[in-house]
């Protein structure tokens, strides 16, 4: 049996979770995937993988095997793309991952436009409102707002987003709206946990930025839930502009201390290091960093 066939075979096993899934996305019968993960096992003289029916986890052999192979096969792909020409015109299938606010909102429009400019590509778009590890869940490029920690990930800045303080006219009506800052601490405040600073908001004044700690009964790790929780009337949000925009036009939800200016939320576009970026993760990059200025 071809041992890289076996080796290619077991990294999809591994990141599809399944061999089943492995099949699927190696054009393989699951019963040939079994072969070679067992002749893997055999030439290794050690199980990779403790499978039972419902689920499989790698062992300590595979594992370490595991992340040798990536490597190796990180490098195959590296090397194929250059002698392709990949890095010339874009193609492949490109995975993509960010906020349920940025990928529900803004990004659909901008994915189409850079669709319709280069046809030989697909996109994966993955909406997750935690911080996802884009080598070992296989994604190309990660969309995050928020101060960003020491990743070693590529980053490139976008528009930050621009946050506006609401709740629901029946809150208002109910609990009274803030005049000053030091009101929201006599407020509920549905606060996102996603946040470098939860149970802090902060905003801009002319001495500089002014923290202001907030509380609430209810916590929340997406955008979607904060506003959700603002229309229901449970408490005051601070939401990005772009996922609250018709609702402040309807009247749905009202923006509270409109003479105070909330600090923008920084948003960035991230890649893995890598010195030869193929055309898709670079096209997609710059074409996002074009729509999204800073």
């Amino acid at each position: 049996m071809d041992r890289f066939a076996a080796i290619s075979t077991f990294v999809k096993v591994v990141e599809k979770g399944s061999f089943a899934a492995a099949a699927d996305a190696t054009n393989l019968s699951a019963p040939m995937v079994g072969n070679h993960i067992r002749y893997l096992e055999a030439h290794l003289g050690g199980l990779l993988l403790n499978r039972t029916t419902r689920r499989q986890k790698l062992t300590e052999l595979g594992m370490a095997f595991y992340e040798r192979c990536k490597t190796i096969m990180a490098e195959l792909e590296g090397a194929e793309a250059d002698a392709l020409g990949l890095h010339a015109a874009p193609r492949g299938i490109l995975r993509v991952t960010a906020p349920h606010s940025i990928g529900s909102v803004v990004l659909p429009a901008i994915i189409t436009a850079y669709l319709e400019k280069h046809p030989e590509v697909e996109i994966e778009l993955v909406l997750n409102d935690s911080r996802v590890d884009l080598l070992d869940q296989g994604f190309d490029v990660a969309i995050r707002g928020g101060e960003l920690p020491d990743s070693g990930l590529i980053g490139r800045s976008l528009a930050p987003l621009r946050l506006v303080p609401c709740a629901s006219p029946a809150y208002i009506a109910r609990c009274g709206e803030p005049e000053i800052l030091a009101d929201l601490a006599l407020h509920q405040c549905v606060d996102f946990t996603g946040s470098s600073t939860p149970g802090v908001w902060f905003f801009v004044q002319a001495t500089g930025q002014v923290p202001v700690s907030v509380r609430g009964r209810l916590r929340v790790n997406s955008g979607h839930s904060q506003r959700a929780a603002a229309l229901g009337g449970l408490g005051i949000a601070l939401l990005a502009e772009v996922l609250v925009s018709n609702d402040l036009l309807t009247g749905k939800l009202v923006r509270v201390l409109p003479h105070e200016t909330p600090l923008s939320r920084p948003l960035h576009v991230l890649m893995l290091p890598n010195r030869r970026p193929s055309a898709k993760i670079r096209s997609f990059v710059d074409f996002l960093a074009t729509e999204l200025k800073s």
